[in-house]
């Protein structure tokens, strides 16, 4: 029994290492297979490259000029002095106040220029006086030579006299007058109806004829201005409608034109044009900007794909347009662009995929494998435009 057990041991030890062996040589086998299944035999340049499209969308075109104006006030003045200088008594306003056409804005300190005035006016009254004497004396003068009793000469002196004092007394009365100008000059009173924009001086400061205390501006009708190129010309004929937008505010206008220069500036060349905006509500600010759009020409036929997913230059843009799996490059006349969005000729069909991501990695001819993203793709407009700055 025991020489029988031995035996069947020593059988034993064969059989599992054969086993084992066996096993070793399945699991190799099983693992060459799976990593032969998971190499790619394709080379890299043959497998579809991935990029994204959208779609090219029927639309049409119409060019637009953008200019950039600047908002101006119907009327506009800088209140101060003309004549008197003086130091600065009151001011009454500040910017924003509204006022009313004569109604004091400040005052200057006029007493000199009041007291030569009374001066004058009584030098004036002294003169006349003088004057009258001197004519009455000239007239009995004259008198006594139709009876022979003065001598022609004496008369001739008195009239020449009573002329003389005349004379004298004209140019007092003008001084005063001028005087009393200077005394007017030092209250300042509005102009017309509007609102205090600007505050130049306060009280106590030294002012001389010509220099600003305040600022007044009528903005019940605001003056939209702007200059264009020559080339321009005709683009901004009077009652061309035009569409603006204030940056101030952010909000949309529609206008016409109403004044176009004849001639172009001598230095810049450009021609100035003018639209009225009516503002009887006082909420556009003045000396702010604004922009202008103007069409031209008539609306065309015209297709719309993403800006990016183009290469613009100049007239014409370079796309890669997708057919059956393949990426073809291909150039297309440009029209214009607005937004995020390019308008080409209508030889690009709408419902054409172009390709927006991935343009940077594609040859001509390559194969794509497209994924359509519906934000990707341009909704169709009405109209489009092409900016012109």
């Amino acid at each position: 029994m025991t020489v029988a057990s031995h035996n069947n041991k020593n059988r034993l030890v064969p059989a599992g290492i054969a086993a084992v062996v066996l096993l070793v040589l399945a699991s190799g086998t099983w693992l060459a297979v799976r990593a032969e299944a998971n190499v790619n035999k394709v080379a890299l340049a043959d497998a579809p490259k991935g990029v994204t499209v959208a779609l090219a969308q029927s639309s049409s075109f119409r060019a637009e000029r953008r200019y950039v104006g600047t908002l101006e006030p119907w009327l506009s003045a800088r209140v101060g002095p003309q004549l008197a200088s003086g130091f600065v008594g009151t001011v009454l306003v500040r910017p924003g106040a509204v006022v009313k056409k004569g109604e004091v804005l400040a005052t200057i300190d006029c007493r000199n220029a009041s007291a030569a005035s009374q001066a004058i006016a009584h030098q004036a009254r002294a003169l006349s006086e003088r004057q009258k004497a001197a004519a009455k004396e000239a007239s009995r003068l004259g008198e006594l030579l139709d009876g022979g009793y003065a001598a022609p000469n004496e008369v001739e002196q008195k009239q020449a006299a009573a002329a003389a004092n005349e004379a004298q007394m004209q140019a007092l009365l003008a001084q005063s007058a001028g005087k009393s100008l200077e005394v007017d000059d030092c209250v300042l009173r509005s102009p017309f109806d509007g609102e205090v924009s600007s505050r130049f001086a306060d009280p106590g400061a030294f002012v001389r004829p010509g220099a600003a205390i305040v600022e007044v501006v009528d903005r019940g009708v605001v003056r939209l201005s702007a200059d264009v190129p020559e080339i321009d010309f005709d683009a901004i004929a009077p009652k061309t409608p035009v569409k603006i937008k204030l940056l101030a505010t952010g909000k949309p206008l529609t206008g016409e034109v109403v004044r176009r220069s004849p001639s172009a500036d001598t230095s810049t060349r450009t021609i100035h044009f003018e639209v009225d905006i009516p503002n009887p509500g006082r909420n556009i600010p003045v000396g702010t900007t604004a922009e202008i759009h103007v069409d031209v020409g008539d609306p065309m036929p015209a297709t719309e794909i993403p800006l990016l997913s183009a290469r613009v230059r100049g007239k014409s843009a370079t796309v890669f347009v997708v057919d059956s799996g393949v990426a073809k490059k291909q150039t297309f006349d440009v029209f214009g662009e607005r937004g995020g969005s390019l308008f080409v000729a209508t030889v690009l069909k709408p419902g054409t995929q172009v390709v927006t991501q991935g343009r940077s990695l594609l040859s001509d001819s390559d194969r794509v494998a497209a994924k359509v993203e519906p934000s990707a793709a341009p909704a169709p407009t009405p109209s489009a435009v092409e900016v012109a700055k």
